[in-house]
């Protein structure tokens, strides 16, 4: 394809676009859009050695979308890449998008963020299996980007699962995720295609320690023994890909794993408290372990009732999620609850957790206990997963780089 194709044209523009974005668009000036450094005007920078939204403290609110790359042009893709990267550093730091906008044409940016606070945005960009091989030159795929397998009770939906490239956008405000999500769309428009998008609302897990635990639709604390940012060994352990690992452009980056989890709410919502907690293993209230005082009170696995039966039932959920029955398996969770209205089948609500983690290698950490847990968790009775995906997830970049460079 010629480097004058109308996509190609279109890319380069906007990579212009996007690094010029001090002019102004339809007569709006582009200052940046907050004053302040506190509450939703604290900006989270996009450049860094690892990507953001990984370890970052989590946000309220999440639009994930997954993208098919509708060209065989490697060029087209490095410059889509290239022009992603220069709206997302724009859009994180309170900037709209784009530059110089024509009054006859459509502006560059859609504008609904204008005047809104930057609400510590972070934009992450993930590459997925189908990506490699022979159809872009980018060479094998990472052995760590192995296809998931099929677990016991998927119910995975085609249409909510896989993809060639992820976005994940996370705010403190539900416009400014959706807001980036829709303007790399539509930088992307010819070149790329949304396959499937999910909406999140309230965290499920913390990865900070400056962070309380949140509640799941479930009603229960969930993530207490997350893996935290402040934790840097375990993060190096557990999260980002090493010094020696292979593939080289991975190293500082991380395999991300989606899961869509309805929770049967309706069947939830019939259990007694008591059956409540033993499925989980915790108290509703506190989201202290069964036997303990308190949320972080160390899981006591050995505990016994006065009948000799384990107080923390064989199949209750933090038993079998538990690194010490997994060997030392941990991830970094970073998930959120949703609402999709009604099953219009059942008449029940659609809603449950959007699970995301992040890992070293999915084959050695979200497999095995994925499978431990979808094999025997006495959750399984409330749940069922209807998406799944896998992306690796590259380094950050430096200003003038862009997220990918270290692969194509």
């Amino acid at each position: 394809m010629s480097d004058q194709s109308p996509r190609f044209s279109r890319a380069r523009l906007l990579v212009a676009g996007a690094a010029g974005a001090g002019l102004a668009v339809g007569g709006i000036g582009l200052e940046r859009l907050a004053a302040s450094d506190t509450g939703r005007s604290r900006r989270i920078p996009f450049h860094g050695a690892h990507q953001a939204g990984i370890a970052t403290p989590a946000q309220d609110r999440l639009h994930f979308a997954a993208f098919d790359v509708t060209t065989d042009d490697r060029r087209e893709l490095r410059d889509l890449l290239r022009a992603w990267t220069a709206a997302a550093a724009e859009m994180c730091e309170g900037r709209t998008v784009g530059g110089a906008t024509d009054p006859l044409a459509p502006p560059v940016d859609t504008g609904e963020a204008l005047g809104l606070e930057p609400a510590r945005l972070t934009i992450t960009f993930g590459f997925g299996p189908t990506l490699f091989g022979d159809r872009f030159g980018l060479g094998p795929r990472p052995a760590q980007l192995a296809d998931l397998p099929l677990f016991a009770g998927d119910e995975l939906d085609p249409e909510r699962s896989g993809g060639d490239l992820a976005v994940q956008a996370c705010a403190d405000d539900p416009q400014v995720a959706f807001h980036a999500v829709r303007n790399l769309a539509r930088i992307g428009r010819g070149i790329v295609v949304m396959r499937w998008s999910q909406l999140g609302f309230g965290r499920t897990s913390s990865t900070s320690r400056a962070q309380d635990t949140p509640r799941n639709l479930m009603g229960f604390k969930d993530g207490t023994n997350n893996l935290k940012l402040e934790d840097e060994q375990g993060l190096a352990q557990h999260v980002w890909a090493g010094p020696a690992d292979d593939p080289k452009w991975m190293r500082g980056g991380t395999y991300l794993v989606t899961r869509r989890i309805r929770m049967l709410i309706e069947v939830w919502d019939r259990a007694s408290l008591a059956d409540q907690e033993a499925t989980i293993g915790r108290e509703k209230v506190d989201g202290a372990p069964l036997g303990g005082r308190h949320e972080h009170d160390e899981v006591d696995l050995t505990a016994r009732t006065e009948a000799g039966e384990p107080l923390i039932p064989a199949d209750a959920h933090i038993r079998l999620a538990a690194p010490k029955v997994n060997d030392g398996i941990r991830i970094l969770r970073r998930g959120y609850s949703f609402t999709d209205g009604m099953d219009n089948e059942l008449g029940q609500l659609d809603a449950g957790l959007f699970f995301i983690c992040y890992q070293r290698d999915p084959r050695r950490q979200f497999v095995p206990l994925q499978r431990r847990l979808a094999q025997d968790d006495a959750l399984n009775e409330y749940i069922k997963h209807t998406g799944s995906a896998v992306f690796a997830c590259p380094p950050g970049t430096a200003p003038g780089g862009y997220i990918g460079s270290t692969l194509v």
